[in-house]
């Protein structure tokens, strides 16, 4: 059989009844135990029944779109006669089809949809008409949003990423009987594909605590300090907030000037340490760089209290003051990604403010200081929702770790959720090892009152980028910043949008290098050299004009950015020191990396 040629229509007739019938009554046992999983939490009060914040958000928003429409009785004529239209020219198509004639789909998904790329979803005429259908009412709820002219932006933005999620979870490809892969695949096995995807269903809200955590990676083939973040390396430091790990020196010589990164601390720092063959953080030691790298704590109720300020003091600056006492260099390269480039900026301002001129240069991954094109985060940013959500972490002391990557897997359902929907419990099969989805799921918590402060000052009110944040009673001013800054942003990031990174350059008091990497948060990061993946793009003054006008006149390269960044660093100095070894002597090693506190588990 030719790779493209059609598969071959299901035959009922295949079917053992028996083993069907066994499996069928194995699948609803299953499903007992993870409905059992699901009530079990809450009937003992650990988990809160009714529906979740966002819901009812997302109802609310609806009910917005929904009244512009039912305000008018004929504009809502009007828009059910556009449904009805479309609905009657498929159908005509449909019986045209059926009668043997010719005829053109009326509808076609985007050729990178990959849900509908088997086959049979074109050559049969039940599931083309189900994918038309399908994709005809989603264009028709996505009219609903865009020319509801009431709404304000905010909201408008609301109703697109809710309307989103639910099209996504609504489409026939996420259900048995309207999908014709797994259709064959439940005849073919006898159902005994749903009786092992029930089974994982329930053994994965077990591990929720009553909510799904959809297995992303096989995570009996990863363990951090095993085969993940095993770059050598000794803590050398560590206080409330975090460990602090100097890399033992892997060159006969190595850079004068030291590298600090501060990751963010809604992720665990080991994505810059995956495999020896993606560590960022080994690739830096290989270059000749004496590496520090904050470990950030996964808090829990004791540290409800640690503010922005909290973080700034125990992290950045209490790595600044160790690295001075390591290596005797007042002078350090650094580096922030993400909410961790958004902590060192502000780090960065105070210390501007203070006289205090111990950084050479900063490096920014994904990462913002304005956020007025944050992107969909800001869907769940405004007063009321963060009246709610301070609320909940009032209870605590912290925010759930499951909250924010729900969040960030729901900025990208159609590849992070609804395929491992689909995999783990309809085909029945566990995802294969992934070490990069594996981070993805070691999810961390997030003190309430640095989370607060984060999500009012940054997202919702934007006063670092407008001059009006203060840290310690100390104004903060980007202008004042004045050292050099490698500002990477990604194409196709949807946490923090590479035109997002770009409008922040223009902030800085400094010279800023924009450099634009391809693919997304993560892999447009983490590009070892070697895979020879993806590009990036060099040009000219970020921050001024639009993002679209200076990549028309930059310079596409092949490949990683590592070598352009290091290029970048040893233009800010190259000379060399003999190797220095964890602790120089005058901080004794606590223990090897990558240290007990990022093994925290949520």
């Amino acid at each position: 059989m030719k790779d493209n040629a059609a598969p071959a229509p299901v035959k009922v007739g295949a079917v053992d009844i028996e083993a069907f019938a066994k499996n069928l009554a194995r699948m609803v046992e299953e499903g007992g135990k993870a409905l059992a999983a699901y009530l079990k939490p809450r009937e003992e009060g650990r988990v809160q029944a009714g529906l979740s914040d966002e819901m009812n958000d997302m109802v609310k928003t609806f009910g917005e779109v929904g009244s512009y429409w039912l305000s008018d009785p004929d504009r809502a004529v009007e828009l059910q006669s556009q449904l009805g239209r479309a609905y009657l020219e498929l159908w005509g198509a449909a019986a045209k089809r059926l009668s043997g004639e010719e005829v053109g789909p009326v509808v076609t998904p985007d050729p990178k949809d990959r849900r509908f790329a088997d086959p049979e979803w074109s050559s049969n005429q039940f599931f083309d008409f189900v994918k038309q259908a399908y994709l005809l009412s989603t264009n028709w709820a996505d009219h609903l949003v865009e020319a509801a002219k009431d709404l304000d932006p905010h909201t408008r933005q609301k109703a697109e990423f809710y309307l989103k999620q639910v099209t996504n979870a609504l489409s026939p490809s996420n259900f048995v009987l309207t999908n014709p892969e797994l259709l064959r695949e439940t005849v073919n096995s006898n159902a005994e594909n749903l009786a092992r995807g029930m089974h994982m269903l329930a053994e994965d809200i077990t591990a929720g605590g009553g909510d799904l955590k959809i297995r992303q990676s096989d995570a009996a083939k990863f363990e951090v300090g095993r085969n993940l973040a095993v770059t050598p390396g000794k803590v050398i430091l560590e206080n409330d907030l975090m460990q602090l790990i100097q890399y033992a020196p892997a060159t006969p010589s190595v850079l004068k000037t030291p590298l600090l990164i501060c990751p963010p601390w809604i992720n665990k720092f080991y994505v810059l340490d995956l495999t020896p063959e993606k560590s960022f953080i080994k690739w830096c030691v290989d270059q000749g760089l004496t590496v520090f790298v904050i470990s950030w704590v996964n808090p829990d109720a004791r540290l409800r209290d640690k503010d922005f300020e909290d973080y700034m003091r125990l992290g950045p600056l209490a790595a600044l003051d160790a690295i001075d006492q390591v290596t005797g260099e007042t002078k350090v390269h650094t580096i922030g990604y993400c909410v961790g480039g958004t902590l060192l900026s502000i780090t960065l301002a105070y210390m501007a403010a203070k006289n205090d001129h111990r950084v050479a240069s900063a490096t920014l991954f994904a990462a913002q200081v304005d956020f007025t094109h944050a992107g969909d985060l800001k869907v769940f940013v405004d007063e009321e929702q963060l009246e709610t959500l301070e609320k909940r972490m009032a209870e605590r002391g912290y925010l759930e770790g499951s909250k924010m990557a729900n969040a960030f897997n729901m900025l990208r359902s159609n590849d992070l959720i609804w395929p491992y929907i689909i995999n783990n419990y309809l085909r029945g099969k566990a995802p294969m090892p992934f070490d990069l989805l594996y981070w993805n799921s070691d999810a961390t918590r997030m003190p309430a009152a640095n989370h607060a402060f984060y999500l009012r000052q940054c997202y919702l009110n934007n006063t670092l980028s407008r001059g009006k944040m203060t840290i310690a009673n100390v104004h903060l001013d980007l202008k004042k910043v004045k050292v050099p800054i490698y500002n990477l942003a990604t194409r196709e990031d949807h946490i923090a949008p590479a035109k997002s990174a770009f409008l922040g350059s223009k902030f800085f008091g400094g010279p800023v290098t924009y450099v634009l990497s391809g693919s997304g948060h993560i892999a447009g990061v983490v590009n070892p050299p070697s895979k020879a993946k993806y590009q990036y793009w060099t040009g000219g003054k970020a921050g001024t004009g639009s993002l679209e006008a200076w990549l028309k006149k930059a310079k596409e390269h092949p490949g990683s950015w590592w070598p352009n960044w290091i290029e970048w660093i040893k233009s800010h100095g190259d000379e060399q020191v003999p190797p220095r070894e964890p602790g120089g002597g005058t901080l004794k090693p606590i223990e090897d990396a990558p240290g007990r506190y990022v093994k925290v588990l949520s």
